[in-house]
C-alpha cells in the first residue's frame, strides 16, 4: 500500500525524468564557481525574477539566514511577522549567528503586517535603539497569498524609509500560480528573494538566493562561513532546473487537491476547516479525537500530523485519487464514533 503523506510538500521524491537529469548533469567544484549546471540555475532563476545573480543553497534555512546577514550587520534589526519562518522556526539563527534583532510584529488575519505597524517600528536613529535596516516577508505564508497592491506598498514604505526588504519565498510559485501572474511580479520591489525548490517544485535539496550582484557577492562569503560551500553541486542543482522547467505551472494541481480536501472534510460534523488558497488546508480537530485520528489514518496508509491545528498540504506525490481516499478515511472514523 503507497503511503499517502500530507504532513508537507518536502516530503516529495524526485521521478525518474528528474533522476534521469540529475545523472546526466555537467558538473565542477561549485566553489570555484566551476560547476556549470550550479551557475545555469543561478542565472536562469535570477534573471527569470528580475534580478542580477543568484546563489544556490543546500537549504531555505541557510539562504534565509544569509540573506539576513548580508543585509544587516551586528547590532543592526530586521522587521518581521510573528508567523514568520524565518522567525519562528529557523532555530533563532539571525541573532544567534548574525547578531541581528528581529523585530516581530503580529501577523493580520491573512498574513500579512500593517503597513502602519511596520512604520510605527522603525526606530530612530538613536544610540538606545538597535538600527531598522531591513523589512522581511513572506509569500505564501501558513498557504496565504499575499497580494501584488499589498506588497508594492510595503516596498514603497521601505524605498521612502531607507530599508532593504527581502522575501522569503519559499512557496513563492504557489502564490505566483494562485495570482495567475509570473514569479517575476511577485518578487518585484525586493531587493531580494530566497525561493525553495524542494517544496511544491519537487526537488529534493536546495534553494536559490537571488538579488544584486552586491548582495550576492556578500551572501557568497556568508555561504561559505556557514559551511554551505558545495563541490560538484550540479547534480543537485539539475533536479532544481528541472523542476523549474515542468514543475511550476502543475502547482495548480495541488491548489485543487487541498480545495477539493477541504471541502470533503468540510462536510464532517466536528472538524472546522479553515478557507483555503493554494496547496495548504489547517483543520481543526477536537483534542479528544487527535491521537485515535492518527492512528486511524496510519492504518489507511495515510501519514500526517494530526493535532487541535491540523497542518494537511498537498503536493505532487498526491493525487486527487488519493485526497478522496483522505476524506472517505476521515469520514469513516468520525461515522464509527457515533
Amino acid at each position: 500500500m503507497k503511503t499517502i503523506d500530507l504532513r508537507s510538500d518536502t516530503v516529495t521524491a524526485p521521478g525518474p525524468a528528474m533522476r534521469a537529469a540529475m545523472c546526466d548533469a555537467a558538473v565542477g567544484d561549485d566553489v570555484y564557481g566551476e560547476d556549470p549546471t550550479v551557475n545555469r540555475l543561478q542565472q536562469t532563476l535570477a534573471e527569470s525574477l528580475g534580478f542580477e545573480a543568484g546563489l544556490f543553497f543546500s537549504s531555505g534555512t541557510q539562504s534565509n539566514l544569509a540573506a539576513l546577514i548580508s543585509h544587516c550587520q551586528r547590532g543592526d534589526e530586521y522587521i518581521v511577522g510573528q508567523e514568520a519562518h524565518t522567525y519562528r522556526y529557523e532555530g533563532g539563527g539571525a541573532a544567534v549567528l548574525g547578531s541581528i534583532q528581529p523585530q516581530p510584529l503580529a501577523n493580520q488575519p491573512d498574513g500579512s503586517l500593517e503597513p502602519a505597524d511596520i512604520e510605527a517600528t522603525i526606530k530612530p536613529d538613536d544610540i538606545h535603539f538597535a538600527r531598522t535596516r531591513l523589512i522581511a516577508l513572506e509569500n505564501t505564508i501558513g498557504g496565504k497569498v499575499l497580494p501584488l497592491a499589498y506588497t508594492a506598498e510595503v516596498a514603497a514604505l521601505a524605498k521612502r524609509r531607507g530599508l532593504g526588504l527581502h522575501l522569503d519565498g519559499a512557496r513563492m510559485f504557489n502564490a505566483a500560480v494562485k495570482l495567475g501572474v509570473t514569479g517575476r511580479e511577485v518578487c518585484a520591489g525586493f531587493d531580494s528573494v530566497s525561493v525553495c525548490l524542494s517544496k511544491g517544485l519537487g526537488a529534493p535539496v536546495g534553494s536559490v538566493l537571488c538579488g544584486s550582484r552586491d548582495l550576492i557577492q556578500r551572501a557568497t562569503r556568508w555561504r561559505k562561513m556557514l559551511g554551505g560551500g558545495m563541490r560538484q553541486a550540479g547534480v543537485l542543482a539539475a533536479a532544481g532546473l528541472y523542476a523549474l522547467e515542468h514543475h511550476v505551472e502543475r502547482l495548480a494541481d495541488d491548489h485543487a487537491n487541498a480545495a477539493a480536501l477541504a471541502a470533503g472534510l468540510g462536510e464532517i460534523d466536528g472538524l472546522r476547516v479553515e478557507p483555503v488558497q493554494t496547496n495548504i488546508v489547517y483543520v481543526h480537530v477536537p483534542a479528544q479525537r487527535c491521537a485515535a485520528l492518527q492512528a486511524h489514518l496510519k492504518q489507511r496508509g495515510i501519514v500526517a500530523g494530526i493535532g487541535p491545528r491540523t497542518r494537511l498540504v498537498t503536493h505532487l506525490d498526491v493525487s486527487a485519487k488519493e485526497v478522496a481516499e483522505v476524506i472517505t478515511a476521515c469520514k469513516d472514523f468520525f461515522r464509527n464514533l457515533q
